[in-house]
């Protein structure tokens, strides 16, 4: 398969807001139910620190990225040449599989109107 440049790791199903639950939501909220294992929960707290000291949040540049009224179905993308962020979520879609929770890649050429950018992300809402 040729590399698109846009990936997303998320569920394939949609949630109760009609979107797709990305990989750090499913895993979080995993955390928050008290599902995950002591090593688990550390593996996802040092990630989740790694992640927010050196990944930007672009909620913190715009807080209306993710606003449902502003931005309905907002979803956050890794541009495919953010290999040192992609390469990190396989330890995250590892405790997912051992809770049995699916999580799939999708990569697109498109993945809709773009309302947030930066050298390692975009945040894009689906066409209609």
């Amino acid at each position: 398969m040729t590399e698109l440049p846009y990936v997303r790791f998320q569920s394939p199903t949609r949630n109760e807001r009609g979107t797709f639950t990305g990989v750090f939501g499913l895993v979080n909220g995993l955390a928050q139910a008290g599902r995950l294992t002591a090593e688990q929960e550390a593996f996802r707290r040092t990630s989740n620190d790694w992640y927010d000291a050196n990944f930007s949040n672009p909620a913190y540049t715009d807080p209306s990225v993710y606003d449902a009224e502003v931005n309905p179905g907002a979803m956050a993308w890794f541009k495919a040449t953010a290999h040192v962020f992609i390469e990190r979520v396989d330890g995250y879609l590892s405790i997912l599989k051992r809770h049995g929770i699916p999580c799939e890649a999708v990569w697109s050429a498109d993945p809709g109107l773009v309302i947030y950018e930066d050298e390692h992300q975009i945040v894009a809402v689906a066409r209609k």
